[in-house]
């Protein structure tokens, strides 16, 4: 009695097929939530955009009332232009470590105390080393109005680098940290000012801070949508490449 033929090969893919669809799905998914994101940074940053330059045309504003201080947000204050009366205190100056278009060196935050007793630190521009020395960059003596840019507090230091208050080593703008390191009794602006002029000629040199961002949140996306189009045709290909390697299931062959 013959045997019965059998199939000449399993259409069941195998695992190596399998494995690839799965690498490829997760690729997939990968490059897909990273252009979501990209598209997400991309709304954030033409919203900061249109409110800087919107910021930027308008008249200076007073200083956030001290009962709005826990809502001062970065997406909604963050460079908004302000004017603030007060006197400075360079005894409790910090010196911050900066990088900028005049090269290395530091800002220079000094305490600014309000008529009604507030504090608020104002970045008072940037120094390099000739210029360090207290005497080289001293403020003007009493009363003052200032205008500048309100920023928010920069936390803990530099990725590899943290602020050592101990040892006056200061690597970012941390305004709680500057406060209590500075012994500032009483209300302390929760935010600092970034001073837009300075006595022209003198240091420290203000106005530097970079109000011009780059924006290629799009073109990031649509690289990641690309990659993602690319992998899924890898993908089908494989699929389609491999199918062709395996006969159909009418093709028998008999038993030896």
């Amino acid at each position: 009695m013959t045997p019965p033929p059998r199939l000449a090969a399993s259409r069941r893919p195998s695992w190596r097929l399998l494995a690839v669809t799965l690498g490829g799905a997760v690729l997939v998914a990968v490059f897909l939530a990273l252009a979501t994101w990209q598209c997400q940074r991309l709304a954030w940053k033409e919203a900061l955009i249109a409110r800087v330059a919107a910021s930027q045309a308008g008249a200076p504003q007073p200083l956030p009332p001290v009962q709005d201080w826990p809502q001062v947000r970065r997406d909604t204050h963050e460079y908004q232009r302000v004017r603030v009366s007060g006197r400075f205190d360079p005894t409790r100056e910090t010196l911050v470590q900066a990088s900028t278009v005049l090269g290395t060196g530091w800002w220079v935050l000094t305490p600014l105390q309000t008529p009604d007793g507030r504090w608020v630190l104002v970045n008072r521009g940037f120094v390099d080393a000739a210029h360090r020395s207290p005497e080289a960059h001293a403020p003007v003596a009493g009363e003052l109005t200032l205008e500048g840019l309100l920023r928010l507090s920069e936390p803990e230091g530099r990725l590899w680098q943290h602020n050592d208050a101990g040892a006056g080593r200061w690597y970012s703008r941390d305004v709680p940290a500057i406060a209590a390191a500075r012994g500032l009794a009483g209300e302390v602006a929760p935010f600092f000012i970034d001073a837009s002029e300075g006595a022209e000629g003198q240091w420290p040199r203000a106005g530097l801070t970079v109000l011009a961002f780059s924006n290629n949140h799009l073109l990031y996306a649509l690289t990641w949508l690309a990659l993602a189009a690319m992998v899924s045709a890898a993908v089908v290909f494989v699929w389609r490449y491999e199918r062709r390697q395996v006969p159909g299931a009418a093709a028998l062959e008999p038993d030896a």
